[in-house]
């Protein structure tokens, strides 16, 4: 690219349609992580409950042949818990490198993903989306509405119990935001085309993705 005309420049590698394949995205699994199951309270009692309930609520909505980009914090265990859950995940996976995921994630981890990254712009159907494991204040420069901005990492919850980044969250976010971590989508990758449907409406009602809480 020439530094005199920085433009953004599609990568052919990562255009995506869904005429060819199911897309989903997910984020903060924390698989095997006791603590989180307090922390957000989630609707298991061990962490090998909650690690094997993902594991089928994942297989319950992804196909093999479906794409899957995680956004971050993935496994929280060594290379037994690891294989042990990636072995059974379905889909073509992409990661997108989360705050944890740094210490945790091994060389030949990397089998099992079509690519890591610690940060993705791909393009569905002519949807431009920039995917990173924290949300993203600037994204998209003068025209935020062309980007959308897909995150994790601040585990958004439905029902009255916020993290502290909650408040935060509802100055900072846009309509072309939203919270594709597991603890917001009902413990399931979330399709493209529910996304599509919820940030086009986000953008005709000018509110962001915390009106779905």
């Amino acid at each position: 690219m020439n530094e005199n005309n920085c433009k953004y420049v599609k990568d052919p590698r990562y255009q995506f349609s869904t005429k060819n394949s199911k897309i989903f995205f997910t984020s903060d699994t924390h698989f095997g992580h006791k603590n989180i199951l307090k922390y957000c309270n989630r609707p298991w009692n061990t962490a090998q409950e909650m690690t094997d309930g993902l594991i089928d609520n994942w297989n319950s909505v992804v196909g093999p042949d479906d794409i899957v980009f995680h956004l971050g914090d993935l496994v929280f265990g060594g290379s037994e818990l690891f294989n042990y859950v990636m072995k059974r995940l379905n889909g073509k996976k992409y990661l997108i490198l989360g705050n944890h995921d740094y210490k945790n994630i091994r060389e030949h981890y990397r089998e099992y993903f079509a690519a890591v990254h610690p940060k993705m712009i791909i393009s569905i159907d002519g949807t431009e989306i920039i995917l990173n494991h924290e949300p993203l204040l600037c994204f998209g420069g003068q025209d935020n509405y062309r980007f959308w901005n897909l995150f994790g990492h601040v585990h958004t919850q439905h029902g009255e119990t916020q993290g502290s980044d909650f408040e935060r969250l509802k100055m900072m976010c846009s309509p072309t935001m939203y919270d594709v971590g597991v603890d917001f989508n009902y413990y399931k990758p979330v399709s493209f085309e529910t996304i599509n449907g919820r940030i086009d409406y986000q953008v005709k009602n000018n509110v962001n993705y915390l009106f779905w809480v």
